[in-house]
Protein backbone atom coordinates (compact mmCIF):
# COMPACT_ATOMS: atom_id res chain seq x y z
CA UNK A 1 0.00 0.00 0.00
CA UNK A 2 1.08 3.66 -1.37
CA UNK A 3 2.13 5.86 1.48
CA UNK A 4 0.26 9.12 1.35
CA UNK A 5 1.80 12.18 -0.20
CA UNK A 6 3.48 14.47 1.90
CA UNK A 7 1.40 17.72 1.85
CA UNK A 8 3.13 20.54 0.65
CA UNK A 9 5.10 22.90 2.63
CA UNK A 10 2.46 26.46 2.87
CA UNK A 11 5.15 29.46 3.52
CA UNK A 12 1.59 31.47 4.51
CA UNK A 13 -0.06 28.55 6.57
CA UNK A 14 3.62 27.74 8.47
CA UNK A 15 3.29 31.86 9.53
CA UNK A 16 -0.24 32.55 10.05
CA UNK A 17 -0.54 29.55 12.97
CA UNK A 18 1.05 28.44 16.66
CA UNK A 19 3.68 26.27 16.13
CA UNK A 20 7.13 25.45 17.40
CA UNK A 21 9.00 28.46 18.54
CA UNK A 22 6.17 30.59 17.02
CA UNK A 23 3.71 32.41 19.02
CA UNK A 24 0.52 34.43 17.86
CA UNK A 25 0.83 38.01 19.76
CA UNK A 26 -2.08 40.56 19.68
CA UNK A 27 -1.31 44.22 19.83
CA UNK A 28 -3.38 47.00 20.77
CA UNK A 29 -2.35 50.68 18.92
CA UNK A 30 0.76 51.90 21.33
CA UNK A 31 1.83 49.07 22.47
CA UNK A 32 5.26 48.22 22.07
CA UNK A 33 6.92 45.03 20.18
CA UNK A 34 10.48 46.05 21.22
CA UNK A 35 12.53 48.79 22.09
CA UNK A 36 15.18 50.03 21.12
CA UNK A 37 18.62 48.66 22.72
CA UNK A 38 16.77 44.66 23.66
CA UNK A 39 18.17 41.57 23.11
CA UNK A 40 17.77 40.55 19.52
CA UNK A 41 16.39 36.98 19.46
CA UNK A 42 13.18 36.80 17.46
CA UNK A 43 11.81 37.51 14.13
CA UNK A 44 8.27 38.91 13.79
CA UNK A 45 5.80 38.73 10.66
CA UNK A 46 2.67 41.25 10.44
CA UNK A 47 -0.42 39.31 9.77
CA UNK A 48 -2.37 42.28 10.61
CA UNK A 49 -2.39 45.78 10.75
CA UNK A 50 1.09 48.50 10.88
CA UNK A 51 3.80 48.83 12.83
CA UNK A 52 5.96 51.43 12.95
CA UNK A 53 10.12 51.84 13.66
CA UNK A 54 11.73 54.67 15.60
CA UNK A 55 15.51 55.04 16.82
CA UNK A 56 16.35 57.47 19.23
CA UNK A 57 19.47 58.93 19.13
CA UNK A 58 22.07 59.95 21.94
CA UNK A 59 20.63 63.59 22.03
CA UNK A 60 17.13 61.50 22.41
CA UNK A 61 15.84 63.21 19.32
CA UNK A 62 13.32 60.18 17.63
CA UNK A 63 13.57 59.59 13.83
CA UNK A 64 10.81 57.65 12.06
CA UNK A 65 12.51 55.36 9.96
CA UNK A 66 10.12 53.34 8.67
CA UNK A 67 6.19 51.64 8.56
CA UNK A 68 5.86 48.28 7.96
CA UNK A 69 2.04 46.68 6.81
CA UNK A 70 0.60 43.00 6.31
CA UNK A 71 3.37 41.02 5.01
CA UNK A 72 5.99 42.18 6.10
CA UNK A 73 8.83 41.08 8.93
CA UNK A 74 11.14 43.13 11.03
CA UNK A 75 13.34 41.98 13.42
CA UNK A 76 15.65 40.15 10.99
CA UNK A 77 18.47 42.04 12.11
CA UNK A 78 18.69 39.26 14.92
CA UNK A 79 19.71 36.31 11.92
CA UNK A 80 22.65 38.56 10.93
CA UNK A 81 24.58 38.63 14.65
CA UNK A 82 22.88 41.78 15.98
CA UNK A 83 22.50 40.84 19.76
CA UNK A 84 20.35 44.43 20.55
CA UNK A 85 17.62 46.08 18.80
CA UNK A 86 18.77 48.88 16.78
CA UNK A 87 14.97 50.63 16.71
CA UNK A 88 11.85 50.91 18.99
CA UNK A 89 8.96 48.55 16.57
CA UNK A 90 5.18 50.28 18.06
CA UNK A 91 1.70 49.05 16.46
CA UNK A 92 -0.35 52.33 15.54
CA UNK A 93 -3.59 50.06 15.43
CA UNK A 94 -4.73 46.67 16.57
CA UNK A 95 -2.47 44.20 14.91
CA UNK A 96 -1.67 40.65 14.99
CA UNK A 97 1.80 39.61 14.85
CA UNK A 98 4.08 36.32 14.62
CA UNK A 99 6.67 36.13 16.98
CA UNK A 100 9.21 33.40 15.76
CA UNK A 101 12.40 32.15 17.90
CA UNK A 102 16.05 32.81 15.54
CA UNK A 103 16.44 29.24 16.29
CA UNK A 104 13.07 28.32 14.58
CA UNK A 105 12.96 31.05 11.50
CA UNK A 106 16.50 29.57 11.17
CA UNK A 107 15.45 25.51 10.99
CA UNK A 108 12.80 27.01 8.66
CA UNK A 109 14.84 28.94 6.28
CA UNK A 110 17.18 26.10 6.12
CA UNK A 111 14.74 23.25 5.83
CA UNK A 112 11.84 24.25 3.65
CA UNK A 113 12.83 25.93 0.39
CA UNK A 114 9.45 27.71 -0.15
CA UNK A 115 9.89 29.63 3.01
CA UNK A 116 13.17 30.64 2.38
CA UNK A 117 12.35 31.92 -1.11
CA UNK A 118 9.29 34.03 0.34
CA UNK A 119 11.85 35.60 2.82
CA UNK A 120 14.67 36.18 0.46
CA UNK A 121 12.16 37.86 -2.05
CA UNK A 122 10.51 40.04 0.96
CA UNK A 123 14.66 40.74 1.71
CA UNK A 124 15.34 41.68 -1.78
CA UNK A 125 12.15 43.98 -2.08
CA UNK A 126 12.86 46.15 1.17
CA UNK A 127 16.44 46.26 0.06
CA UNK A 128 15.77 47.54 -2.74
CA UNK A 129 13.18 50.11 -0.89
CA UNK A 130 15.70 51.11 0.72
CA UNK A 131 17.89 51.92 -1.31
CA UNK A 132 14.95 54.05 -3.32
CA UNK A 133 14.94 55.90 -0.22
CA UNK A 134 18.37 57.18 0.19
CA UNK A 135 18.21 58.27 -3.31
CA UNK A 136 15.23 60.07 -2.59
CA UNK A 137 16.49 61.81 0.28
CA UNK A 138 19.60 63.04 -1.72
CA UNK A 139 17.90 64.48 -4.67
CA UNK A 140 14.46 65.05 -4.31
CA UNK A 141 13.27 68.52 -2.82
CA UNK A 142 10.75 67.40 0.24
CA UNK A 143 7.95 68.50 -1.54
CA UNK A 144 8.04 65.57 -3.62
CA UNK A 145 9.36 63.27 -1.28
CA UNK A 146 5.94 63.57 0.88
CA UNK A 147 4.12 62.74 -2.89
CA UNK A 148 6.06 59.70 -3.01
CA UNK A 149 5.89 58.95 0.40
CA UNK A 150 1.52 59.76 0.67
CA UNK A 151 1.76 57.38 -2.41
CA UNK A 152 3.56 54.33 -0.94
CA UNK A 153 1.21 55.01 2.63
CA UNK A 154 -1.36 54.42 0.56
CA UNK A 155 0.08 51.32 -1.90
CA UNK A 156 -1.60 53.20 -4.41
CA UNK A 157 -2.22 51.08 -7.47
CA UNK A 158 -5.76 51.05 -8.69
CA UNK A 159 -5.36 54.22 -11.46
CA UNK A 160 -8.28 56.56 -11.23
CA UNK A 161 -9.69 55.34 -7.58
CA UNK A 162 -8.27 57.16 -4.38
CA UNK A 163 -6.52 55.19 -2.17
CA UNK A 164 -6.83 55.73 1.27
CA UNK A 165 -3.90 56.01 4.26
CA UNK A 166 -5.07 53.94 6.94
CA UNK A 167 -4.50 54.97 9.77
CA UNK A 168 -4.23 58.10 9.51
CA UNK A 169 -0.83 59.42 9.79
CA UNK A 170 -0.03 62.54 11.26
CA UNK A 171 2.33 65.35 9.83
CA UNK A 172 4.52 64.91 12.20
CA UNK A 173 5.28 61.68 11.78
CA UNK A 174 5.24 62.44 7.80
CA UNK A 175 7.89 65.13 8.66
CA UNK A 176 10.70 62.92 10.71
CA UNK A 177 9.74 60.05 8.01
CA UNK A 178 11.02 62.48 5.20
CA UNK A 179 13.30 64.89 6.86
CA UNK A 180 11.85 68.05 7.34
CA UNK A 181 9.64 70.09 9.00
CA UNK A 182 6.30 69.90 10.70
CA UNK A 183 5.19 73.18 8.98
CA UNK A 184 6.47 72.57 5.50
CA UNK A 185 4.44 69.09 5.36
CA UNK A 186 1.50 71.43 6.33
CA UNK A 187 2.33 73.61 3.44
CA UNK A 188 2.39 70.91 1.11
CA UNK A 189 -0.19 69.14 2.08
CA UNK A 190 -2.64 71.95 2.10
CA UNK A 191 -1.32 72.74 -1.45
CA UNK A 192 -1.84 69.32 -2.25
CA UNK A 193 -5.28 69.66 -1.42
CA UNK A 194 -5.59 72.68 -3.25
CA UNK A 195 -4.42 71.00 -6.49
CA UNK A 196 -6.56 68.23 -6.14
CA UNK A 197 -3.89 65.83 -5.77
CA UNK A 198 -5.49 64.18 -2.71
CA UNK A 199 -8.32 64.95 -0.44
CA UNK A 200 -9.68 64.76 3.10
CA UNK A 201 -12.90 61.77 3.89
CA UNK A 202 -11.93 60.88 7.36
CA UNK A 203 -8.62 59.60 5.98
CA UNK A 204 -6.05 61.31 3.52
CA UNK A 205 -7.19 60.09 0.41
CA UNK A 206 -4.16 60.14 -2.19
CA UNK A 207 -5.50 60.54 -5.94
CA UNK A 208 -4.37 59.21 -9.22
CA UNK A 209 -3.57 63.07 -10.25
CA UNK A 210 -0.57 62.82 -7.50
CA UNK A 211 0.90 59.93 -9.04
CA UNK A 212 0.95 61.23 -12.44
CA UNK A 213 2.99 64.61 -11.29
CA UNK A 214 5.53 62.57 -9.55
CA UNK A 215 5.72 60.13 -12.49
CA UNK A 216 6.09 63.33 -15.04
CA UNK A 217 7.67 65.48 -12.49
CA UNK A 218 4.59 68.03 -12.95
CA UNK A 219 5.99 71.96 -12.01
CA UNK A 220 3.47 71.11 -9.19
CA UNK A 221 6.18 69.41 -7.20
CA UNK A 222 8.79 71.68 -8.17
CA UNK A 223 8.38 74.31 -5.30
CA UNK A 224 10.47 73.10 -2.54
CA UNK A 225 11.46 75.91 0.05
Amino acid sequence: MEKPAKAAFDAHDFLAKVGAGKTILELEKNDKVFAQGDVADRVFYIQKGKIKLTVLSQQAKEAVVGILGPGQFFGEGCLNGHPLRISTTTAMERCVITSITKKAMQAALREQPAFSELFVAYLLTRNSRIEEDLIDQLFNSSERRLARMLLLLSHFGKEGTPQAIVPNISQETLADMIGTTRSRVSHFMNKFRKLGLISYNGHIEVNSTLLDAVLHDKPELRDDE
